[in-house]
């Protein structure tokens, strides 16, 4: 099956029923994708198909065929909602491990895509699906909201 995978098509060999994270970090070798629980739960895994973040562990491919399909490495550094949530990450040192950074930022993006000033209710939702082991849910709604503000 094809797949628009960061802004490039590419051929796969796969059952439909593969999860899209192992498509994208075992065929594809897009391992910024984190695996996590496996059950949509933590948010490790989350991406974007068509502006949607959705966890990537519990997708199956075939649901991706004719979508676009962005992961952290597809994010480009010239977009301006990245910059901001990149840049207010650091400032507000959001990350401790980071092993959920790249489901958290893939969510941030995906927020600040749809609202240009998301409340702190807004941000609890979008990001709620998002575990931070580390506890760092203070500084991400901190940084989300500098983002934001920057961007305004």
């Amino acid at each position: 099956m094809e797949l628009n995978v960061n802004g490039k098509v590419v051929k796969v060999d796969v059952s439909d029923d593969t999860p899209l994270l192992w498509v994208l970090r075992d065929e594809l070798k897009y391992t910024g994708t984190k695996f996590g629980c496996g059950m949509a739960l933590c948010g490790a895994c989350t991406i974007h198909v068509d502006g949607e973040a959705v966890r990537s562990c519990s997708y199956p491919v075939s649901a991706a065929v004719g979508k676009k399909v962005l992961t952290i490495e597809g994010l480009t550094a010239t977009d301006k909602i990245t910059q901001a949530v990149q840049k207010a990450w650091v400032n507000h040192h959001v990350p401790q491990c980071g092993y959920c950074q790249t489901g958290q930022v893939m969510s941030a993006v995906a927020l600040l895509q749809k609202l240009k000033k998301p409340t702190d209710s807004e941000i609890d939702s979008a990001m709620s699906g998002n575990i931070c082991r580390c506890g760092t849910y203070q500084r991400i709604r901190t940084a989300i909201h500098q983002a934001a503000k920057d961007l305004a």
